[in-house]
């Protein structure tokens, strides 16, 4: 999970848009990881309980995701909206 500073105003525009951009790749690589756990299910390599556990804490992960890419996002737009 990347770094989001609490307060984004004592950051630079740029800052905000390298952790946007940090955000996008973790995006990626909780997708992916979703992708694999459902295979790995879906093969049988891996029980119902280890998946519910683990498909769980990727519910949270991708929710945390999607807020951040939100905040990120006001950020940049108020940022930039002049």
């Amino acid at each position: 999970m990347p770094e989001l500073p609490e307060d984004l105003s004592t950051c630079s525009l740029e800052d905000v848009m390298i952790s946007h951009a940090e955000n996008r790749a973790w995006n990626k690589e909780l997708r992916m990881r979703n992708t694999d756990l459902v295979n790995s299910r879906l093969a049988q390599r891996i029980g119902h309980d280890e998946y519910a556990v683990h498909r769980k804490v990727g519910v949270a992960d991708a929710l945390e995701c999607k807020r951040r890419a939100t905040v990120l996002a006001n950020e940049i737009t108020s940022r930039t909206r002049h």
